[in-house]
């Protein structure tokens, strides 16, 4: 006799078809085995203490302030400790509380729905594109004098289309492609120079790349021109908060669009930038973008979100993202994440831009366990490479 602790997922599954068990299995005991924690703010003690008596009813718990139990504490944030099973009992019973925890019961299971069920594919032209079957790659290339990398190196349009194909060829899935630098302390370009930059590349590009365009821009104007020559995706690090027009021309256009948050702007981004609650207020700040896309039009499944590595986050605040960075799942969206050769990795190998290989190829594996469907990298070669083997490794793809 044999006894094993089994400790991944992919092995789990495949250990259960070993046994001989029906397919329906692994679904169910999936739900009873992964414990989620989901935090609640600013329930009365009503509230407070009623979900921790419900919660252990079904099974599970919620951690909530000390002086909760004897009625001390007005107002007391909560965790509740729950398996999928046990949520979806709690959601039932929740429904027969009184108003202070019955109102929890929508948002409940519309976070359960996208957590586990997000819609992960988009459509690019007339391509359906599943991005969560594998991890994908997005190169950068900045046509810029003056981008924290390489920038002045594509700044001619033949050396951007010679670096464009190389990116295909290296396997990209897609390239970004932006004529104004985003670095911190970076002053912003007019839409009329950025323009100017863009469109000779764009059309020499738009007939020899077979892989989608990205266009790297806050501005309505550049989007449009862009998307006037070929491109086929925005990336907008402002998450339409730069310009009112922005998602006007993505409803428009019917273009997947990333919304990327940022603390600031890029000149001021970096200067002691603060949070309470990292990863809540990011996710707070691209559920409103997503929610203010909607509004204007733009089909919520065509929005991709990036938790912005580097823009407005300190060292430790990076950290944090890549660790939480599953999290953004209960968005319901595709993740995007772009850590390649920051500032955050200089900083903790003590190395310039042009020796963070290494560092980046790091980052880029422990986003991609940690649920992102895209990364966007300056080293596209080697990072197919290692998401490659990451993916095999995981089972994913």
């Amino acid at each position: 006799m044999r006894i094993l602790v089994l400790s991944h997922k992919q092995d789990l599954k495949q250990e259960l078809a070993r046994v001989g068990t029906d397919e329906v299995c692994w679904d169910i005991f999936q739900a009873k085995g992964e414990m989620l924690g989901i935090k609640i703010d600013g329930l009365s003690v009503a509230g407070a203490n009623i979900l921790k008596q419900t919660a252990l009813a079904c099974g599970g718990d919620s951690a909530v302030h000390r002086a909760v139990a004897s009625g001390r504490k007005r107002k007391s944030d909560a965790i509740l400790f729950v398996t999928r099973r046990q949520l979806s009992g709690l959601v039932m019973r929740l429904k027969k509380q009184p108003e202070c925890v019955s109102r929890l019961v929508p948002d409940l299971s519309l976070l359960d729905k996208r957590f586990h069920k997000p819609g992960l594919a988009v459509r690019i032209g007339r391509r359906r594109v599943d991005l969560g079957a594998r991890t994908y790659v997005m190169g950068v290339l900045n046509i810029t004098p003056d981008s924290f990398y390489d920038g002045g190196r594509f700044y001619d349009p033949a050396a951007a289309l010679k670096r464009a194909l190389e990116i295909e060829a290296e396997g990209a899935d897609f390239l970004d492609v932006g004529a104004e630098s985003t670095r911190p302390g970076s002053l912003p370009v007019s839409p009329k120079q950025q323009v100017k930059r863009l469109l000779p590349v764009l059309r020499l590009m738009r007939h020899r790349l077979k892989i989608a365009i990205s266009v790297d821009t806050t501005s309505a104007k550049v989007a449009e021109a862009a998307l006037d020559e070929g491109a086929q995706i925005v990336n907008d690090t402002s998450a339409f908060s730069q310009d009112s027009r922005m998602a006007d021309v993505v409803a428009k256009t019917g273009v997947p669009c990333v919304v990327m948050h940022i603390l600031g702007k890029p000149k001021t981004m970096q200067r002691r930038p603060k949070y309470k609650d990292l990863m809540g207020e990011i996710i707070g700040w691209l559920d409103a973008a997503v929610e203010q896309g909607v509004r204007a039009g733009v089909k919520r499944e065509q929005i991709i979100v990036d938790p912005g590595i580097g823009f407005g986050k300190r060292l430790e605040h990076n950290y944090e993202i890549l660790r939480r960075l599953k999290e953004l799942r209960s968005l319901g969206r595709p993740i995007l994440i772009g850590p390649s050769r920051k500032s955050f990795i200089g900083r903790t190998l003590d190395l310039e831009p042009a020796e963070r290989l290494e560092g980046s190829l790091s980052a880029a594996v422990v986003a991609a366990e940690n649920g992102a469907n895209i990364l966007r990298v300056h080293d596209v070669k080697q990072t197919v490479r290692a998401l490659k083997m990451a993916d095999a490794i995981s089972g994913k793809g």
